[in-house]
């Protein structure tokens, strides 16, 4: 045979095989990708400095010194999968204001900018008897808001 034939054999062989391709995974839209739920078991909870206020938050001022942070402090254990509805549960536990039917609580971040300078970005509205308005913040976890170790303030809303 000769190497032509050889090469055409060849070709034609290749041509009657059933190509095999992996199938993709079907595309869905799930909306925005939701970080893994954290094995509470198997990893260490973190340090969550949360500062409160009824009425009002905190001034970026404040926390400008290092270890003279407000004294009205809560510190909750808990992982970055936790929720703001779970934060508000906790913080329920140890503060008669946050406890009341009409309170609503409003989460903010403490953290500094690239200068090095505080800034305050908030991040979240829970009420306080559970009820929630469609799309709100109670299944918002820590990940979610790219919590990253700063501090945290919460301020009391009530109505009167």
């Amino acid at each position: 045979m000769s190497l032509a034939a050889a090469a055409a054999a060849a070709a034609a062989d290749v041509q009657s095989r059933p190509v095999r391709m992996p199938i993709p995974a079907p595309r869905m839209n799930q909306g925005p990708s939701r970080p893994p739920l954290v094995d509470r078991e198997k990893t260490c909870p973190l340090l969550l400095r949360v500062f409160t206020k009824n009425g009002g938050h905190h001034t970026v001022e404040d926390f400008s010194v290092r270890g003279k942070e407000p004294k009205e402090e809560v510190q909750i254990y808990t992982w970055r999968d936790a929720t703001l509805r779970e934060l508000t549960e906790l913080v329920k536990e140890v503060s008669p204001s946050a406890r009341r039917r009409d309170a609503r609580l409003s989460f903010a971040f403490v953290y500094p900018d690239r200068r090095g300078r505080n800034v305050i970005r908030n991040v979240g509205m829970t009420q306080a008897n559970g009820s929630s308005r469609r799309g709100g913040d109670d299944a918002r976890s820590l990940a979610e808001l790219s919590f990253q170790g700063t501090f945290w303030m919460l301020r009391y809303i009530l109505e009167s």
